[in-house]
This record gives structure tokens, sequence and C-alpha cells, in this order.
């Protein structure tokens, strides 16, 4: 596993063990920081991966120009792996151990771009985007990602879809609140 653009372009990264983690494929991540990137400057900005497994969303984040990115992550293994992988690259570690949709709810930051990769199958996208709108974590404009499979049933009907596309077997949705 490794880093695909901005200052840690290339670095290779500790990839958590076991079957409970799918690290989002490379090519993948290159493509949603490109079409992130159409909709906002990364330059002071505030990336929260929920969910978070490998944690190489947020660190792509932070490797592009994010301010700071931020992981929950509940799995104990897997969370100090992505400890390891902040310290790796020399950043202060925003690890947070627990259940995404409990954490969520404490957090006192505000986010621009919140990342949502839930176990597939799961039934985690709904509460987590119900979540997302209670906890008041989101700053104005914040755009939403969400990785999912075709068939999964998510209520969008609080959010603008912005773009949708499929890579393999995945579809990558970018989402806006609507007040």
């Amino acid at each position: 596993m490794h880093i695909t653009g901005g200052k840690f372009n290339s670095r290779k990264l500790i990839s958590p063990k076991g079957d409970n983690v799918r690290p989002t494929l490379s090519k993948t991540r290159s493509a949603i920081f490109d079409v992130l990137y159409g909709y906002i400057d990364f330059d002071g900005k505030k990336f929260l991966d929920l969910f978070a497994g490998s944690g190489i969303m947020g660190l792509e984040a932070v490797s592009r120009g994010f301010e700071s990115a931020y992981a929950i992550e509940k799995d104990k293994k897997t969370y100090f792996t992505i400890k390891s992988n902040y310290e790796l690259l020399g950043l202060k570690p925003n690890v947070i151990l627990g259940d995404s949709i409990k954490k969520m709810q404490v957090l006192s930051e505000k986010f621009d771009v919140v990342y949502v990769d839930p176990p597939y199958k799961e039934d985690f996208y709904n509460p987590a985007l119900e979540t997302i709108l209670s906890a008041n974590i989101l700053s104005k404009g914040a755009i939403i990602i969400l990785e999912h499979l075709q068939d999964e049933e998510i209520n969008f009907s609080n959010f603008e879809i912005l773009k949708q596309k499929k890579y393999s077997d995945k579809i990558i949705t970018f989402l806006k609140v609507i007040y």
C-alpha cells in the first residue's frame, strides 16, 4: 500500500492484516481526489475518514494538501496500524478508536470532507448519513463521499448527488447536504 499523490507520493505504508480491511485501490483513490479537487481547494481543509480501515484515505488527503485528517476505526489492531502509518510520515495521528457512529457524535471539529466506507452489506450507510447531519460536524459547503456497492439501499433524500462514478464493483458517490 502506498500514497498516490502529493508530498508523500509513492511512500509505502504498513497494510493492516486480516480480512476485515479492504484498502481503496490506488487508481480509485487518485480518481476520487481528482474529482474532489474540482469541488474544493484542499488548503486549510479538514478530512474525516469514517470506518477508516487502513487509514489510507486520510493519509492521501494530508499528502495532497489538507490541513489535517481524522480517522475513526473500531478494530484495535487496525487502529494501531493507522497510528503507526501517521507516525511513519511524521504526522500527528488524529486517530480515534471506537464505533464511527458513536464517536462522530462527540467530535468538536468541523470537517470539509467526510469519507464513508463501512463494511459492505452491514447497513451502516444510512445511520452514518443521519449522524453526519445531526452531529453538526460539517463545515459550510462540505462534501461527503461514499464508497459503496451498486445494490446498497442508501437514502439520499437530504443530499444533492454531485457525482457518481463506477470503479470496478463499487460506486463512488459525492454528496452535498441540502439545507
